[in-house]
């Protein structure tokens, strides 16, 4: 189980959000599972971590790899298949999740529902909501090959849960998974925190989300 601490923090910059998590000691945990090996064997480096105030979610990645692409021209795009970090998150057991894809330039894409198929995209107020910063900066660009380490934080308020009447993560009993993926890169990836253990790549397999309990 993951446990989301709670912080006694006002944070309204993204960029404020590493140093933020920081000051208060919340450590990284490793996005390591390559549950398909045989076909996509490599690697890169990936790291998340969260925290909450109550009315917003912090989430902090960590990244080295091979390239870096960033291709989704605006939110609610391919952003997958970029490099991408991911969150997926059930607020309720056996409810709908949501997945919060970001690329490594701030691209977002989320979406709410029970499975893969059919999913609800959130509203563009949603998605502006959604605070961002990255040190790769935020304009799209193709394809760079080449060693390089980069960093995204996000601020995620609450209502960004919209299919919910969510307005405070307190003790609320979540479960989900952390992914760092890129599926059109050159060496493609799909990486999870927790085990998938299914044949091929599908991150949308709420039945090995893990519990992510806030305090």
């Amino acid at each position: 189980m993951l446990t989301i601490r709670k912080i006694d923090a006002v944070v309204t910059d993204a960029a404020a959000v590493a140093a933020t998590l920081d000051a208060a000691g919340v450590e990284y945990n490793v996005i390591g599972c390559v549950n398909w090996p045989q076909e996509f064997s490599y690697a890169p480096r990936a790291e998340f971590r969260l925290a909450h105030t109550g009315d917003t979610l912090l989430i902090d990645y960590r990244v080295a790899e091979h390239s870096v692409a960033a291709v989704a021209q605006a939110d609610g795009g391919r952003v997958w298949e970029d490099s991408c970090c991911e969150l997926f998150l059930q607020p309720t057991t056996g409810g709908p999740y949501y997945n919060i894809e970001c690329n490594c330039a701030g691209t977002l894409l989320i979406a709410c529902g029970p499975v893969r198929e059919g999913r609800e995209p959130a509203p563009q107020e949603v998605l502006n909501g959604v605070k961002r910063w990255s040190s790769l900066g935020r304009e799209p660009f193709t394809e760079r090959v080449g060693d390089v380490e980069w960093h995204l934080s996000l601020i995620v308020p609450a209502c960004t849960f919209f299919g919910h009447e969510i307005a405070d993560l307190s003790g609320r009993s979540m479960r989900g998974n952390a992914y760092k993926c890129g599926d059109l890169l050159e060496r493609p990836h799909f990486l999870s925190w927790a085990p998938i253990p299914i044949a091929a790549p599908d991150f949308h397999r709420p039945d090995f989300f893990a519990p992510m309990q806030m305090g």
